[in-house]
């Protein structure tokens, strides 16, 4: 199945019915009078978010949704009395429970209901009826319903993962996830060798985390350059970043520097995610060059460096452990908001 996170999608609801003007005439009722009904409501389109959804491709082959707004929406009038029409049926789609939306200008809330209704359909008109009064006794008018909206939706996918690996192209994050995990990602020794985001289930000790990864990043990514940033979208929900700094490169200052300047211009709530700062590639390296390139990395980052190497299995556990610890602290963060909420007073 093509991997597929981005669409977009033409809605739009339908007309409402107009109004009948009508006046009723009938065997053995002296006062009649009018008697033409409102029309109906168009038709909605909603989107219903569903569970287990990891593709857009659907919306791939079929982009435009339309509700419909033709016969019988209208009012009508006797033999049925002042009928008014019951609202037409909508238009529904599936999309995953945790996406975002976009209009075509402008960019809409997340959205977490079950169902979300994109475009209303127009109202029905109101019949002669409606307008009849104790000075008005025979309105000899009605409203046409209005028309529905139309819109153009980006629909966008959001892989769910409990960490998220970010580096440059040749960082080794694909080697890394498919040492961790079942996952096995294409690997190569040219940049870019990952063109979509991978996922992969961890297991360490007794626990299990879902760990994601997207394409590298290259200066300019923000701004379109490589394959720019339009997979970052897919780390912005992990409780922590493992930020991998190929080792046998000879600037990896430089490397650190120009991720986290991509993830701050890309988000301000991405690049404030707690990052656990990983030399990788040690196996290809000596003890001096290992030692020197930590202390430039902890100069820069003023935080705690980690050594890896996803070929030979070297430090992989502890910075698992370390993730571990990040989503624990989550966790406890969030169920201590909660209890809060119930509790204002409680003290842990």
């Amino acid at each position: 199945m093509k991997f597929l996170d981005q669409a977009k999608v033409f809605v739009r609801s339908g007309n409402g019915g107009a109004g009948a003007v009508s006046f009723l005439r009938e065997k053995f009722v002296e006062f009649g009078g009018p008697s033409g009904g409102n029309g109906g409501r168009g038709g909605d389109v909603i989107i219903r978010c569903v569970d287990g959804l990891n593709t857009l491709i659907d919306y791939r082959y079929q982009q435009h949704f339309k509700a419909a707004d033709r016969h019988p929406r209208h009012g009508q009038g006797p033999p049925w009395r002042q009928r008014r029409r019951r609202p037409s049926q909508g238009a529904r789609r599936h999309a995953d429970l945790r996406r975002r939306q976009r209009d075509a200008d402008r960019r809409l809330h997340r959205r977490s209901a079950r169902e979300i209704v994109l475009a209303a359909g127009g109202n029905g008109g109101f019949g002669n009826a409606h307008f009849k009064t104790s000075t008005n006794q025979a309105p000899r008018r009605a409203n046409p319903g209005q028309e529905g909206t139309e819109k153009w939706i980006w629909l966008r996918l959001k892989l769910i993962a409990d960490a998220g690996l970010v580096g440059l192209p040749n960082a080794g994050k694909s080697t890394f996830l498919a040492a961790v995990s079942a996952a096995r990602p294409k690997i190569a020794d040219y940049p870019f060798t990952t063109l979509h985001p991978n996922l992969g289930v961890v297991s360490i000790g007794e626990r299990d985390f879902v760990l994601a990864d997207i394409p590298g990043l290259i200066e300019g990514a923000h701004e379109g350059a490589g394959i720019g940033d339009r997979f970052l979208g897919h780390v912005e929900r992990c409780a922590v970043l493992i930020h991998l700094i190929d080792g046998t490169q000879d600037d990896v200052k430089l490397a650190y520097t120009t991720i986290r300047h991509e993830l701050a211009s890309y988000s301000e709530d991405l690049a404030e995610k707690p990052e656990i700062l990983v030399l990788n590639k040690i196996d290809a390296l000596d003890a001096g060059a290992i030692k020197e390139k930590l202390k430039v990395l902890k100069k820069a980052s003023k935080a705690e460096v980690l050594t890896s190497s996803g070929v030979t299995g070297q430090g992989v556990d502890q910075v698992l452990y370390k993730v571990i610890s990040y989503m624990d602290a989550e966790k406890a963060a969030i169920a201590e908001a909660e209890r809060r909420k119930l509790e204002p007073n409680w003290v842990p």
